[in-house]
């Protein structure tokens, strides 16, 4: 490893040729300013990050402490709330307030619909998300079970058929028209600023004549319809010569859907970046991203070609003017979190630096080149998510290090917005002070079940046996938890000024169960909610067609608010009689979850990827699937509900059922890799099988549960023996 040793700081020679040579150039930042600032502020923040990380480890020990002290006796919920207040994990809640928040995009403020989330280290992956913004909605019920029947490969008439009239429903539900329906019709022309509609030789409107927005071609021969439903578009494509449109009585040949109004560009969970190399080679993405020039060769069906993000849709309005409609997501980086060091940069001491800290100062640097060509955010803004904080103390840090960045880097303060992922519980119950210290700059909060049930586990490790995983989703503090989110974001004044989200739908393969539940999501009163894909971008934004969120977050003000004492409600067995058949099947789950992700994670460097399941059923997998699984294990092996000798002989048992599930797939032989190597040959040498099992087996001592410490040492140490 090349370090180059500048102002205190020891740079990997990738990462500072990178900033150097790609990032800074045509930004008006000097190099040596940079460099200069950057060192001083790293080295003033970097002790202040570390002793945060520090109080998180007191007050955890402090937690255990009391439920250890308290064993045996009838948990009193009065007298914890009363400890956590002594310890200042409970914060007293101040007066009231609104957010301040200004220069926000529309798709954050104002639109509610789909968020994608993607790993930052794929660039197809990052260009398919960028370019998510419009999905056809026509090849994504085709391509899906949404529709009933026999998908196939080649073309089907009676499947298209269903496609369509599935689709003139929906038109009819959220678009209907004056004295017929959309099956009928079978001709469109713009006349006196109107959408008409022919069915034989009659004319017919919409209900809402506002829902028109424009077209594309002539007036009496339309060859697209701009059509508008909760401020979100579809484009009707119109063309009688095309297969599909052939067989459409009012030849539409495809309906294109706004779709991902929002994609978060993830540098955190869902990616393994150990290393400058890794770091880099995200930080690039996002900087194409941020340049507009981000590109990437494909091949399909034998033909090679180049993808780049996707230009502006234009259009013509219903009285003659020029439209423009954005033609990609509005993009987000999510940062990493307080906790993580990355060996990238050495600091004066020889400590590695706060890799939220290098990432802050990246993502902003490369997101100048965005406030000239505007093609991201068209109001100036920096939008960085932050995950897995702990408490109002630490969501400061985080606003103080976006000052400094802002500083550094001589651009107006608040330009940087925030997201705060709601996922640990110090966060949630303290959620409206941990707002209160980013009012001028939020812009969105979460909630994340898998994340948020980790550190539920690890928080209350003592008290007992955790519950079973899937009676999670039933238990009280769950429940409770997700009103709450949404309560406090409304008390705070987020409705028509940032985004209340709701977390991921994991079965990219199963969407007609999605479109049955997900609707769930904008009926919470949230206005975005992530999915795994374009597709499920597509098909999720019907639900925001059919739902005016905002009308449904005025009604929810209204409710009773949920209530703290639910959400200190801890989810632990009482007096557990399972059964050991049901204890096995639990551990079996887990260690296979565990197993199929951490394999990927090491052998190969995969942060997120369809896993299959211990019944085949693929799941997208990211770290947070991991940290709720292994501190499921590690708790039960705490308090003897099985062993550590019965789930090590789960884990070699499960071992083999992952090898056997990913030897055949084509994943590991795309690429250059080069192919997979099975953990059961020789589970003693395998890196990959000693994370999963530390993972479990240390889960216990983690900080907070979480699995990053683990899995980069084994990476970095899978790297070496490359």
């Amino acid at each position: 490893m090349s370090l180059i040793n500048k102002n205190g700081l020891q740079i990997n020679s990738t990462l500072y040729e990178f900033i150097n040579k790609e990032v800074i150039p045509d930004t008006n930042i000097n190099s040596e300013d940079f460099w200069n600032k950057f060192s001083k502020i790293v080295h003033e923040l970097a002790p202040i990050n570390k002793s945060l990380i520090e109080k998180r480890k007191s007050i955890q020990k402090k937690i255990d402490n009391w439920h250890q002290n308290n064993n045996g006796k009838e948990f009193d919920k009065n007298e914890y709330t009363k400890f956590l207040k002594t310890i200042s994990y409970l914060i007293e809640e101040k007066e009231n307030f609104e957010i301040e928040t200004t220069n926000v995009d529309k798709e954050i403020a104002s639109i509610a619909g789909p968020q994608l989330v993607v790993p930052v280290d794929n660039a197809r992956y990052a260009l398919n998300a960028a370019n998510a913004r419009w999905g056809s909605l026509y090849d994504a019920l085709y391509g899906t079970d949404v529709i009933s029947g026999e998908k196939g490969s080649g073309w089907n008439e009676e499947r298209a058929k269903k496609v369509i009239n599935y689709v003139r429903n929906f038109f009819d539900e959220v678009f209907p028209l004056s004295g017929t329906s959309w099956d009928e019709v079978t001709e469109f022309k713009i006349k006196d600023e109107n959408l008409i509609f022919i069915k034989k030789d009659k004319e017919y409107s919409l209900k809402n004549k506002s829902q028109f927005i424009g077209f594309n071609g002539e007036k009496n021969k339309p060859k697209s319809i701009l059509i508008k439903n909760n401020d979100i578009h579809i484009d009707i494509i119109i063309d009688p010569n095309h297969i599909v449109g052939k067989s459409d009585k009012a030849s539409i040949s495809d309906v294109m859907v706004e779709s991902a109004l929002s994609t978060i560009i993830d540098n955190e969970d869902s990616v393994a970046a150990v290393d400058a190399e890794d770091k880099v080679k995200c930080y690039r993405n996002w900087l194409g991203l941020m340049k507009g020039d981000l590109t990437a060769n494909m091949e399909k069906n034998g033909k090679k070609f180049v993808r780049k993000l996707n230009p502006n849709r234009n259009y013509i309005s219903k009285d003659g003017k020029k439209i423009s409609l954005h033609g990609r997501a509005l993009l987000l980086s999510r940062n990493v979190g307080h906790l993580m060091t990355n060996p990238a940069i050495l600091l004066n001491d020889g400590s590695e630096i706060p890799e939220g800290i290098l990432d802050a100062f990246v993502a902003t640097l490369c997101a100048l080149h965005d406030f000239k060509n505007k093609n991201n955010s068209r109001t100036g803004s920096v939008y960085i998510v932050k995950p897995k904080m702990h408490g109002p103390e630490e969501v400061a840090f985080t606003n103080t290090l976006f000052e400094k960045v802002e500083e550094a880097l001589g651009i107006e303060k608040y330009t940087i917005k925030v997201g705060i992922m709601d996922e640990e519980r110090r966060t949630t119950v303290n959620l409206k002070e941990c707002i209160r210290q980013v009012k001028n700059r939020i812009v969105f909060i979460n909630t994340g079940f898998l994340d948020r049930t980790g550190d539920e586990m690890h928080t209350s490790f003592e008290a007992g046996p955790m519950i079973f995983k899937g009676d999670m989703k039933k238990s009280t503090w769950l429940n409770t938890y997700e009103n709450w989110n949404v309560d406090v974001g409304l008390m705070c004044g987020f409705s028509g000024k940032a985004q209340i989200g709701k977390g991921m739908w994991a079965m990219p393969d199963q969407m007609a169960n999605m479109m049955e539940q997900k609707i769930g999501h904008p009926k919470s009163g949230a206005n975005c909610a992530w999915v795994p894909s374009p597709t499920a971008a597509t098909l999720h934004s019907m639900h925001y067609h059919k739902i005016n969120v905002f009308d449904q977050q005025n009604k929810i003000k209204s409710r009773s608010k949920a209530k703290l004492e639910d959400i200190l409600e801890i989810p632990k067995a009482d007096r557990p009689n399972w059964s050991t058949e049901d204890i096995n099947r639990e551990l079996e789950n887990n260690a296979q979850g565990i197993l199929g992700y951490v394999v990927r994670w090491i052998d190969q460097g995969v942060g997120c990827s369809k896993v299959p399941d211990i019944n085949n059923v693929g799941l997208m997998e990211d770290r947070a699937t991991l940290r709720i699984s292994s501190q499921h294990m590690a708790n039960w092996i705490h308090h003897g509900i099985c062993t550590k000798e019965q789930v090590m002989s789960v884990m070699k048992k499960m071992a083999k059922i992952v090898d056997n599930q990913n030897e055949k797939d084509p994943a590991y032989n795309r690429s250059g890799r080069t192919g997979y190597k099975k953990m059961s040959d020789d589970f003693e040498k395998s890196i990959a099988f000693a994370a999963a099992c530390d993972l479990v087996f240390k889960g216990r001592v983690q900080p907070s549960g979480y699995t990053e410490p683990l899995l980069h040492e084994k990476r970095l140490e899978k790297k070496l023996s490359n």
